[in-house]
């Protein structure tokens, strides 16, 4: 998907998106399997909070066991998240939900704020079983199979505040320090970054706006059955037309809640999680970006010999290793988004598209039958001519 040559001001069809996508079939050699079901609402004296079931199931030689089942809350996702970030730091980390309320929901806490976090988590943890490098990281694993006392003491045992402190600092620094030279090949990398939000984002807002407005319609498509049937009741001679009339209504009605389902349960989480994806790719780049910077650094003060030559040039070695493992990491890593990107964004409009589909032809067969019966009720009796 050649997002450089798309106007950044124009919206992008979903065909366009995609209709340069080849995939090749994969064995099936997966032997990790993890779900996330169960919310159960916790509420103490300081905080109130919900934790999900997290149940995995493997062959993998390096777990004691061949099922767990561990209960976790949001915060331990994220702590996951950051020691992956921390780990892999131009790797594509798959993003969590949002930690406060999403748009469209009143309470933090209800029923349907709570399915929608557990399916994204679901697909936060499956998206890192998948990945060929995420997959095998330790803190992941420890976050499947520890209980909750047993994760409270791992996560003891990373870096102190202050060590942090001064990571983050120096982080900030490179960030605004910059890098002299991104290399070409990261600049397009980038370019698309910028573009694919644009896009996606565009992409998020009408459809969430398409359900709104849909949701409406069927509302309003709602009341009609019923004031046909009224009406049918104070019309003899139209009785069975308008009876008819309310049937069809109903059926449309019932149709149409069908393919709504699809919006919120297949399209629309989707898209909303190819935009958290922009934001997580900017960070990624931002990581990569701040590891030049350090070794750009090194450099300089090599050639100004503001600090030991020796000393600086093993460290410039080090660095060097680093940012080259680092773009090569990244560089493998975007292809393999790339194409996950590709084929979740097809899989997701083609659904769409077959619903709409099988939505009008059903439709179309309802009215259509009704007005076959009608005609032949016209041919059975013959209509009277006006005066």
């Amino acid at each position: 998907m050649d997002m450089n040559s798309l106007s950044p001001m124009m919206p992008t069809s979903p065909l366009s998106m995609i209709n340069q996508v080849k995939f090749e079939d994969e064995p099936d050699l997966k032997d990790l399997f993890i779900t996330v079901d169960e919310p159960e609402s916790h509420v103490t004296t300081l905080e109130t909070f919900i934790t999900y079931r997290v149940v995995t199931k493997t062959s993998r030689g390096e777990f004691d066991s061949s099922e767990f089942e561990v209960r976790r809350r949001y915060q331990d996702f994220l702590w996951l998240k950051g020691k992956l970030e921390e780990a892999h730091p131009t790797l594509i980390i798959p993003p969590l939900p949002e930690k406060f309320i999403v748009k469209g929901m009143v309470e933090r806490f209800n029923d349907d704020f709570i399915e929608t976090r557990r399916k994204a988590l679901h697909t936060f943890l499956n998206r890192i079983a998948d990945h060929p490098t995420l997959t095998f990281n330790e803190d992941f694993k420890v976050f499947l199979t520890a209980q909750a006392w047993e994760l409270s003491s791992h996560k003891k045992q990373g870096p102190g505040l202050l060590s942090k402190v001064g990571q983050t600092v120096r982080a900030v620094a490179w960030s605004v320090r910059g890098v002299k030279s991104r290399p070409e090949e990261f600049m397009d990398m980038n370019d698309f970054i910028e573009t694919f939000s644009q896009k996606i984002n565009l992409i998020d807002k009408i459809s969430q706006r398409i359900y709104k407005e849909e949701r409406e319609y069927l509302d309003e498509m709602k009341e009609y059955a019923p004031i046909h049937t009224l009406w049918a009741e104070s019309e003899e001679d139209l009785a069975d037309t308008l009876s008819g009339v309310a049937s069809c209504l109903a059926r449309c009605c019932t149709a149409t809640e069908r393919r709504l389902s699809g919006l919120p349960e297949a399209l629309l989480p989707v898209v909303h999680e190819y935009v958290l994806y922009s934001e997580t790719l900017t960070g990624v780049m931002k990581r990569r970006d701040q590891i030049q910077a350090e070794l750009d650094s090194k450099v300089e003060a090599l050639t100004c010999k503001k600090a030991d030559a020796d000393l600086l040039t093993e460290e410039i070695g080090k660095l060097e290793d680093k940012v080259e493992c680092a773009n090569n990491a990244l560089k493998a890593d975007w292809e393999r988004w790339r194409q996950n990107m590709r084929n979740d964004i097809k899989s997701a409009f083609s659904d769409m598209a077959e619903r709409n589909v099988q939505y009008y032809e059903q439709c179309l067969a309802t009215w259509e039958s009704f007005l076959s019966s009608q005609s032949d009720f016209c041919s059975k009796e013959p209509c009277e001519e006006d005066p």
